[in-house]
């Protein structure tokens, strides 16, 4: 876990949070996104890990500080006990060395995150086959808007093309999953 595991429970805590009609303020929201904002720069960058890396954890701090406190007037102390020993679990193994296991992880995020093989003048988007939209049905959807498209191992397809193209496309898969 990284980072990113904290920042998903905390997610998952504002969600949680939403269902049951608490509002979370736009100054914890905003650092929330902040430091979503700095992990990607983190993930992209080598200059001056330490200064993000501490920014990341100030804001991830102050978000958890805001929720935990708002979670404990709505929810068992077991659930927020739950919570913490995730984000726990996550800040942990943040501060642990870099193992072979996590070397395979992070090259298997990196391969889902570029895709090779779209040309750079071209967009793309990945799409995940539903029930209602099956493989085939994004296949035939792709080929109406004239673009091009590609079955990955995962199963997911990548339709790259015009930038034009692809908003079409995003728009009859909408009107596809929301018809059924």
């Amino acid at each position: 876990m990284s980072y990113d595991a904290v920042w998903k429970v905390l997610e998952e805590i504002v969600i949680e949070l939403r269902k049951k009609g608490v509002k979370t303020p736009p100054t914890v929201m905003n650092d929330l996104k902040s430091a979503m904002i700095l992990m990607k720069i983190l993930e992209a960058s080598e200059m001056d890990r330490g200064e993000t890396a501490s920014k990341i954890e100030h804001y991830l701090g102050s978000v958890e500080a805001y929720l935990v406190t708002e979670a404990q007037k709505t929810f068992p102390p077991t659930r927020i006990d739950t919570w913490l020993r995730r984000i726990q679990e996550a800040s942990y193994d943040m501060c642990q060395t870099c193992t072979v296991e996590s070397k395979k992880i992070e090259k298997e995020k990196l391969e889902t995150k570029f895709i090779t093989g779209v040309p750079r003048s071209q967009k793309w988007i990945r799409v995940k086959p539903l029930t209602n939209l099956p493989a085939e049905k994004l296949k035939q959807l792709a080929e109406e808007a004239s673009l091009s498209f590609r079955e990955e191992k995962d199963g997911h397809l990548i339709v790259h093309g015009n930038a034009k193209n692809i908003k079409k496309i995003v728009k009859k898969m909408t009107e596809q999953a929301s018809k059924e």
